[in-house]
């Protein structure tokens, strides 16, 4: 089963005229930075991949962890008061628009990971310095060797804008997790090089690690900078290349190549990973006093066969994994789809978190899209993760290699404009007003919203196609909701015992689909 402390991993990247690339950084420049580099050394991306696959084939070694009896006291709070100094930013004056600054070790992010300036084939290591830093002079800190190296990195915002000192758009911090804002600006829903036996029975989790990043500035604005990584575990390495573009939203394209070092139960590949703790559906009495709380609300799947799905998230009372089986997937993300503020009434602005699609580029293949939930009773714990696994098993000395787009965004890229969407769900008491409720009933209310049902005659109402793997359906309608154009769907199902039951719902209209397909896997709770 995974930790459930994975949000602290990535928390604190929350604390918050160009030169054209015509040539290297110089001598001067590097000095004029204040950064201390090393000398320059050849860099290919082949290069980067012979060198994980060649890592693979030796026995794991941990990165470096320097002084930790020093890091572990190095605690959120003191990590807060530990900045980077803007004018010591990578490219702080070019080239390229985006400076880049340096996340310092702490009680979260133990691992030195070492870090290089690229630019035309020539890779500078930047080695780590406390004057980098601002503060505090009794800072433990302060007791680090000059040998520690750096968490991670961010880069920010264009030099042009005055504020891009404080803001930043991507981040990438904690073993493999990165993370970038969408075109709402706000992070949230975070991404990881890999994922390794998250929730496969009888075995542990392993979180592979960046251990090296090679970062090459973008031309210009509107061009892409490139990050590099290696990454290393004990039971796979992997080389990354990710294409990151700055524009409304982020995208990123992503190119993997990983070495399975030790055969792995469950290898997850594009792994998303996200917080839900509860919704409209499944709030507690007096849980808490906001209405809704999560990074996300649901997972959207766009099927090879063509079938667009919604799945809503849920906060389980045990660990639960959903597999959907498919072929060459044409996409799959954990949204937020419900941006109304009044929903959650909270300052740090659930509504404005990024969804996060990702576009496999190529031919995947077979596999399934795995969907895992864990239990949490705080919004401090990500406890969704969203991953691929591919129908070919992970053995020692094999590999893989995968492109994907991630797009970081307010919505889903590709909508669908042939069928409409699911606007909300609803759960409560089953039966009918002014009666006695019946037990073990219980009541399913789905809004969809979309062109289809927009277009529809006056006098043609939709038809709910419900499926339950057990129980009796009944009491089922489709109505238009008042002073809007959605439609709704309620349903009464009745189950025995506690067994969770699989639902599936869609619109239709004689053999035409109107809607994407409404899954949700009810687990009966005690009364």
């Amino acid at each position: 089963m995974p930790s459930l402390n994975r949000r602290a991993f990535i928390q604190s990247s929350l604390i918050a005229g160009l030169l054209p690339l015509a040539r290297t950084l110089s001598a001067a420049e590097a000095a004029a930075s204040g950064l201390d580099f090393g000398k320059p050394e050849a860099f290919s991306f082949d290069g980067l991949v012979e060198r994980a696959r060649a890592l693979s084939t030796k026995p794991y070694v941990p990165p470096y962890r320097p002084a930790p009896d020093v890091v572990a006291k190095i605690d959120y709070d003191e990590h807060g008061k530990i900045r980077f100094k803007p004018d010591r930013a990578l490219f702080a004056r070019g080239p390229g628009p985006y400076p880049v600054m340096f996340f310092h070790l702490g009680q979260w992010f133990k691992s030195s990971v070492k870090m290089h300036a690229l630019e035309k084939g020539q890779a500078r290591e930047i080695f780590y310095s406390p004057d980098d830093f601002d503060m505090p002079a009794d800072s433990v800190a302060r007791k680090l060797p000059r040998d520690s190296g750096f968490a991670g990195f961010r880069f920010h915002e264009a030099r042009r804008r005055s504020d891009w000192k404080t803001q930043d758009w991507l981040a990438f911090l904690g073993a493999s997790y990165f993370r970038a804002i969408g075109d709402l600006g706000q992070y949230g829903i975070s991404a990881r090089g890999i994922a390794v036996n998250t929730s496969a029975a009888g075995t542990s989790e392993e979180f592979p690690e960046f251990t090296e990043f090679y970062i090459e500035p973008a031309a210009s604005e509107g061009q892409p900078a490139f990050v590099y990584a290696l990454l290393s575990g004990p039971s796979v390495t992997g080389a990354y290349r990710f294409t990151c573009h700055r524009n409304k939203n982020v995208v990123m394209e992503v190119d993997a190549n990983l070495f399975v070092r030790n055969s792995i139960a469950q290898l997850g590949l594009a792994p998303l990973t996200s917080m839900f703790w509860f919704a409209e559906y499944d709030a507690g009495f007096r849980v808490d006093w906001r209405p809704e709380i999560h990074d996300s609300d649901g997972l959207a799947l766009w099927t090879g066969a063509g079938e667009r799905i919604w799945r809503p998230l849920h906060a389980p009372l045990r660990t639960v994994t959903s597999s959907f089986v498919d072929k060459t997937p044409r996409g799959f993300g954990l949204l937020q789809r419900d941006r109304t503020f009044d929903h959650y009434l909270d300052g740090v602005r659930y509504e404005r978190r990024p969804s996060l699609w990702v576009e496999p580029l190529g031919d995947w293949g077979g596999g399934a899209v795995k969907l895992v939930e864990i239990p949490t009773d705080d919004e401090i714990h990500d406890n969704i993760v969203a991953f691929w696994e591919s129908s070919q098993p992970a053995k020692a000395g094999s590999s893989f290699k995968l492109s994907y787009r991630l797009h970081w965004q307010a919505d889903e890229p590709f909508p669908a404009d042939n069928v409409a969407h699911v606007y909300s769900t609803r759960i409560g008491k089953g039966g009918k007003p002014g009666t006695v409720r019946p037990k073990g009933v219980t009541k399913f209310v789905v809004d969809f919203a979309g062109k289809p049902l927009e277009a529809l005659p006056r006098d043609t109402k939709p038809i709910a196609n419900i499926t339950a793997s057990r129980g009796e359906i009944s009491y089922v309608f489709v109505e238009p909701v008042p002073d809007t154009k959605r439609w709704r769907t309620q349903f009464d199902l009745a189950l025995n015992g506690t067994e969770p039951a699989e639902i599936r719902m869609f619109l239709r209209n004689g053999d035409k689909t109107l809607s994407e397909t409404w899954l949700c896997q009810y687990d009966p709770r005690p009364a």
